[in-house]
């Protein structure tokens, strides 16, 4: 399958800002094709160097740091609409993984072009930098909840911030969204134990706010579900698409 840009199925979304026809016709030149990989799959390894990059039309992912004992920090969830590969772009090397959770449709940039890209197209160029600089304030935002937060408050925030994207990503079906992650990734990118967050999501379903069985969150209760998690924009802003 092959997706031209002027037919993406993202654009339409509300998540994303309005692309002029220039910059549309600039992004089918700019791109170098279209990859499909299946669930499990390594897009990106830590410390290694890529000479792709890649925004995703489909499907979703982790990023994350594995520590010398094995264990590992998800940084966060990977949504359609994001673009992977930055840090080996300007860095030459990854300073994290990322990994398929589900089959993924991507596509493909060189990142040798990046810099042809900052020189030809300063409008998204910038969008380039504002998404970096959107990822540093969801990582502060991420690190003041696992530092801050008590256990139900994370799992809270973070189910909050999961179903505000596939909200604005058009995911959702009434209340319910895809959650193809496991208890594990959650408690990895939050600091607690398995057990700790197995305990934490059967409090919050006993209390009828949420439930996550069979790869669907089902949100019973979201206002008072992002009261607990201290979450005031349930629904991200708008933001590029590359």
């Amino acid at each position: 399958m092959n997706i031209l840009c002027r037919s993406c199925i993202l654009r339409g979304r509300a998540l994303f800002n309005p692309m002029s026809a220039e910059e549309v016709d600039y992004m089918q030149e700019f791109r170098s094709g279209f990859l499909e990989v299946e669930r499990g799959t390594s897009l990106f390894e830590e410390g290694a160097s890529s000479h792709q990059l890649y925004t995703v039309i489909r499907g979703m992912g982790l990023r994350y740091k594995t520590l010398p004992d094995g264990s590992r920090q998800v940084l966060n969830f990977v949504f359609p609409g994001d673009f992977l590969g930055l840090q080996s772009g300007l860095m030459l090397e990854m300073g994290h993984s990322v990994e398929a959770t589900t089959q993924m449709s991507l596509c493909v940039f060189e990142r040798k072009a990046l810099w042809r890209l900052f020189r030809d197209q300063p409008s998204r160029a910038l969008d380039i930098t504002w998404l970096a600089a959107t990822s540093e304030h969801f990582l502060g935002d991420a690190l003041t909840a696992v530092g801050r937060k008590d256990a139900t408050q994370r799992v809270a925030w973070a189910l909050v911030r999961i179903w505000g994207r596939c909200e604005a990503l058009g995911l959702t079906q009434g209340m319910s969204c895809p959650m193809p992650f496991r208890q594990q990734d959650l408690a990895d990118a939050l600091g607690l134990s398995l057990v700790h967050t197995n305990k934490t999501l059967g409090r919050l379903r006993k209390r009828q706010l949420a439930d996550w069985t069979e790869g669907r969150l089902q949100i019973m209760d979201l206002d008072t579900l992002a009261e607990i998690g201290m979450v005031e924009e349930v629904v991200p802003a708008p933001r590029p698409l590359i």
